[in-house]
Parts: structure tokens; C-alpha cells; sequence
């Protein structure tokens, strides 16, 4: 078969490697999520933060955010999310923007939509962010507004994404993707494509937070998780240079990836860096870092394990130091199928699905199809 040699587009605010790029370093920080706030104008039935109405008094201060910034600086050049609940809500919002995008940091900033008018747009364009990621959890206002709880939610995120596009900020769609709406995935595409959106990021439900009260009913069985990321590899191959592809919280997609691509006599040649990055599945703890609005640091904002603290420690101190990220970048730790799998340095499993099931992020991915090599040859 002809080989073809292909690099892909994907994106989160991050890119496989090609053009000339150099491979990212070990362990590299790559993507800082930060929540910065739990309240909410909306009431997600899947929510991580558990979104509050109220102001809460462990927020960080504007202080304290930019020494955590400046802390960021010292020892790396992250992509820097800046997250909620809904960020918007923070008065403060454009001035962390601002400070970080002063120091060199590429900002993206991920909000509902809902409050985007132009004005804000505007303040968000002079602030320096880069990309706005904003969620959209159906290609039609019943199936988004069901599922965030508030009618016209659908019609106010979309006003809010023509809002800054009329201002020239990037726009991104992530949608989380669960029994509601797995039949819309097509449709979410189509709707992404005919608005110009720059990516598109779907999330395969990941149960925390409000999201364990739901996931019996909304978490999507084995073989369907299997079909849709097929599905989204084909688009991916069929789209490139028309709109950035990303599957989140779903490191199969990497294992399907590298596997088809085999297959297929494919060389992919990955990008690495901007904001379009993909390296591989999991990447809590070995190039992702969530930091709560009280400063607690995790692996990533769906897996609830402390690995330290901002406010008593270094950023650099909790990154290089953090024996829940020294055991996260170990392959050899991993348990079950998971631990003996070809493609575990690729995929490496959802660690925060792994905790939700197990109780242990090191054990095995337990919405994964596939067999591993090994345990098929041993009868397992």
C-alpha cells in the first residue's frame, strides 16, 4: 500500500509532531488548567465544579494569581486555560489574562457563552486571549438547554460565539458526549463546520463531580465509545486543514489512531506544540495540570487526587516534586489490561475513570474495548 504522510491537525488549547518542530520534552508542561471560580450562571447535569451561585472566600486573589503566573515562568511556558465554573464571573478576569499574556503565556479561556456580548468580546480580544473554547452539549437548543438546565442557553452560547468571531478571536466547541446527545455527534460537526468554528473538541464523560450522579444513565457503553472514536478518526483524516479535531478525556482515540494508521500504511506526523497539540492520551499529571480556585493542585480537573498545593508550595516545586505525577509519568505502574497493553505509552488509559471505578488511578481504563496482545495470547 502507498505510504502517505500525513500531519494531523487536532487541538486543545495545545499540537503531533511535524514541520520541523521539536518533540516536546519529557514530562513538559504543556496545558495548565485553572479554575479560577465555581460559580455559574448555568446548572450542568455533568458539572466537575459543582457550580456555585455564591462568591466563594477560598478563591485565590488577584495577587496570588499572578505569583502563580510569575511561578509558571520560571520553569516552563505552558499554555495557560483559564477555567471555571465560569470565569467571566471573575471581576478580576481580564486582569489575569492580561498579566499572563504580558508574560509571554499563550491564554485561552473556556466559558459557557452565555455572557459573551460584545463588549465582552471586546475586553477579551484586548486581554490576549488567544482561543475561547465554548460548550455546546447538542446541535439544537433542546438537547443543550435539557442538559445545562437553563432554556436559551443554546441561543445565548451561540450569540456569544459570533460575538468574537466578529471580533476575530478564535472560537472553539467542546462538547461532552453521553447518551443525550451520541446520535447529534454528526450534527455538532456539520454545525461547526458551517459557522467557521477554528476546532472542534468532543469529551467523552468522565464520572466526577455532579457527573457520578449521572453516569449510570448517561455513560456510554464500551463498543459505542469504540464506534463514535472511529467515527471522529475518519473525520479527522477527512478534514484536516479544515478544522482542528480533538477527542478529550478519551485516550483510545490514540490506540485507534496509531492502529489505523498502521493498518492503512500511514505515517503520522504528529505536531506538538500551539494550539492545535496532540501527543498522546492521558496527559494528567506528565503534561497537564489543574489547579483549583483554592489553589489545590490535581493531575487534571476530573480526577480528584491532590498532588499539592500553590499556596504552600512552588508551582515547580508541585510539578517536579509530586509523587502522584512521578507515579502518573510511569507506564510500568499501570495495572489489569492497561499495564500489559501494546499501545500503554500512547493511550495509557483514563486514569480518572480508572479512580472512579477502582478507586486506584493507576488501575485499568474500564470503558476500554480493546484486548491487549499479551492477554490475548495468555487467554485472558
Amino acid at each position: 500500500m502507498e505510504n502517505k504522510n500525513i500531519s494531523m491537525p487536532a487541538g486543545h488549547p495545545g499540537q503531533m509532531h511535524g514541520g520541523g518542530l521539536p518533540l516536546p520534552k519529557k514530562n513538559e508542561l504543556r496545558l495548565v488548567f485553572w479554575e479560577l471560580t465555581a460559580r455559574c450562571n448555568l446548572k450542568c447535569i455533568h458539572c466537575r465544579a459543582e457550580a456555585q451561585t455564591e462568591r466563594q472566600e477560598d478563591e485565590l486573589s488577584t495577587e496570588k494569581c499572578f505569583t502563580v503566573i510569575d511561578e509558571l515562568c520560571k520553569f516552563s511556558s505552558p499554555i495557560l486555560i483559564l477555567t471555571g465554573g465560569e470565569p467571566l464571573y471573575r471581576d478580576d478576569i481580564f486582569n489575569i489574562a492580561g498579566y499572563a499574556a504580558g508574560k509571554g503565556l499563550r491564554v485561552a479561556l473556556a466559558t459557557n457563552g452565555t455572557l459573551v456580548d460584545e463588549k465582552v468580546a471586546e475586553r477579551i480580544k484586548e486581554s490576549g486571549i488567544k482561543r475561547v473554547s465554548i460548550s455546546l452539549d447538542g446541535a439544537n437548543p433542546q438537547t443543550h438547554d435539557t442538559f445545562r438546565m437553563i432554556p436559551g442557553s443554546f441561543e445565548s452560547a451561540f450569540n456569544g460565539i459570533k460575538n468574537l468571531q466578529k471580533k476575530g478571536v478564535e472560537v472553539q466547541i467542546n462538547t461532552t458526549i453521553a447518551r443525550h446527545n451520541e446520535d447529534e455527534v454528526k450534527d455538532i460537526l456539520d454545525l461547526a463546520l458551517n459557522n467557521n468554528i477554528k476546532a472542534l473538541h468532543i469529551f467523552m464523560l468522565v464520572p466526577v463531580g455532579c457527573g457520578v450522579q449521572i453516569a449510570d444513565s448517561q455513560m456510554l457503553d464500551k463498543q459505542k465509545y469504540e464506534d463514535i472514536l472511529s467515527w471522529f478518526y475518519d473525520k479527522t483524516m477527512e478534514l484536516r486543514g479544515r478544522i482542528e479535531l480533538k477527542a478529550t478525556c478519551a485516550p483510545h482515540f490514540f490506540r485507534i489512531m496509531h492502529k489505523r494508521a498502521k493498518d492503512e500504511g500511514i505515517t503520522i506526523s504528529p505536531q506538538t506544540h500551539g494550539m492545535a497539540a496532540v501527543t498522546k492520551g492521558c496527559l494528567a499529571g506528565s503534561g497537564v495540570m489543574f489547579i483549583s480556585r483554592k489553589g489545590i493542585v490535581q493531575p487534571c480537573g476530573y480526577l480528584p487526587v491532590q498532588a499539592g498545593d500553590v499556596t504552600k508550595q512552588t508551582v515547580s516545586e508541585v510539578w517536579n516534586g509530586s509523587e502522584v505525577f512521578l507515579n502518573l509519568r510511569d507506564t510500568g505502574l499501570l495495572k489489569g489490561k492497561c499495564g500489559i497493553c501494546e499501545y500503554k505509552k500512547v493511550c495509557e488509559g483514563c486514569r480518572a475513570r480508572a479512580y472512579y471505578e477502582k478507586g486506584d488511578y493507576m488501575e485499568e481504563e474500564p470503558y476500554c474495548i480493546y484486548e491487549p496482545i499479551r492477554g490475548r495470547a495468555a487467554g485472558k
